[in-house]
């Protein structure tokens, strides 16, 4: 820290060269980022409530009545009447709260000290976070042929340790969407929780699902699915951070619930104690901003991106990994080694990931890339080619 205050100008222009260090997600460059720019209404009214504390609704009564009203608003997506959770920082705390409501049930009605939790070989890291914080082994399932969780391998691997069973909607590499409904029977015949972490699909198959697309079903329909994770600062162009934790009963949040006799409720379900406001008046006012059709809208715009991308990747001899259901394309080149083929596109300034289940370079085609970069992007790999 500095000894004397310093100018504010001067600050800025500082902060302003660090800040050219940064990608810029309007440049159509980054490709591998499951984040999106936030739009500008989203952040104008994420700067009206940055000095709003949910850890302390007491006290802001009128933001913990947003919160409330967003975490309905996602329920009805998730085709839930009566929802139950939080709008937190991001899939990673929202998958962390799932599994602890999971064992801290299990604990309390099955007994269970030692458990474990049966996640796909898919699943984001997040899951291990979770696992070794809250001291379970993860028993990994294997995929099918399709990349996604094998159904047999979940029955096989159930033991009277199993606290959890998890499958996405949309996963991290790929963008598929696992058998959930067949694992909710599953989880029910079990009387095991069921988590779905949908962070990347749950803002876009529901639109997708509405204008026609024949997408599996992955909500709270399904009556085994006990939370999904949900993101708004993905599709949802809400600012970061928004994660979205929602839970089919109250009882999953009360099993987590610590004493907190000091603020103005008494007890506190979330692993964050202060929770920025802002997040959650801001994904508030962009879902009623685009409402289902102004949603639904972007989601076909992307996937005709994500077709045509595909397509083009074809037409120029490259191998794609699987057929999209969301908006992810995963492809190689056919005689080039794909760490090699990421190295060129970065040297060209194009931002990718490579995958690791299947290895492959992997494009995320978020709201910040528009069909005229990916015509650029191709242009590039045809060159490689």
């Amino acid at each position: 820290m500095d000894d004397k205050p310093v100018d504010k100008e001067e600050i800025l222009k500082e902060l302003s060269e660090m800040h050219k260090l940064d990608y810029d997600y309007a440049d159509g460059k980054i490709l591998g980022s499951m984040c999106t720019e936030a739009h500008p209404f989203a952040k104008e009214v994420y700067y009206d409530f940055l000095d709003t504390n949910l850890g302390d609704p007491g006290l802001f009564k009128g933001t913990k009545l947003i919160e409330t009203k967003v975490i309905e608003s996602i329920g009805e997506l998730l085709s839930i009447e009566k929802p139950y959770g939080n709008i937190v920082t991001g899939g990673t705390e929202a998958n962390l709260m799932a599994i602890r409501a999971a064992r801290n049930h299990a604990r309390k009605y099955k007994g269970i000290t030692d458990g474990e939790i049966i996640i796909p070989a898919s699943a984001h890291f997040s899951f291990k976070k979770a696992a070794d914080m809250l001291n379970l082994r993860i028993v990994e399932a294997d995929l099918d042929d399709n990349y996604k969780i094998d159904v047999e391998s979940i029955k096989e691997l159930i033991s009277d340790k199993t606290v959890a069973i998890v499958a996405i909607a949309g996963t991290t590499e790929l963008g598929l969407i696992d058998p959930i409904e067949e694992i909710s029977k599953i989880a029910l015949e079990n009387n095991i929780y069921f988590h779905v972490d949908a962070a990347f699909g749950g803002f876009i198959i529901p639109f997708l699902r509405d204008i026609g697309f024949d997408l599996p079903v992955f909500d709270f329909s399904l009556k085994g699915v006990c939370s999904i994770t949900v993101d708004p600062h993905k599709m949802g162009l809400a600012p970061i951070p928004a994660g979205g934790i929602i839970f089919r009963e109250e009882e999953y949040l009360e099993v987590m619930a610590v004493d907190s006799p000091y603020l103005t409720v008494k007890t506190q379900s979330t692993i964050v104690g202060t929770r920025l406001g802002a997040s959650s008046a801001a994904t508030y006012a962009i879902m009623k901003y685009f409402g289902k059709e102004g949603y639904s809208k972007m989601a076909k715009e992307l996937m005709d991106t994500t077709n045509f991308f595909k397509e083009g990747l074809e037409e120029l001899g490259y191998d794609i990994v699987c057929e999209p259901e969301l908006n992810i394309v995963a492809f190689n080149h056919p005689d080039m080694d794909t760490n090699v083929l990421a190295e060129k596109l970065e040297k060209l300034g194009w931002k990718v990931s490579v995958a690791k289940c299947p290895v492959s370079i992997r494009v995320v085609l978020m709201n910040h890339i528009k069909l005229s970069h990916i015509k650029e992007l191709l242009e590039d790999l045809k060159e490689i080619y």
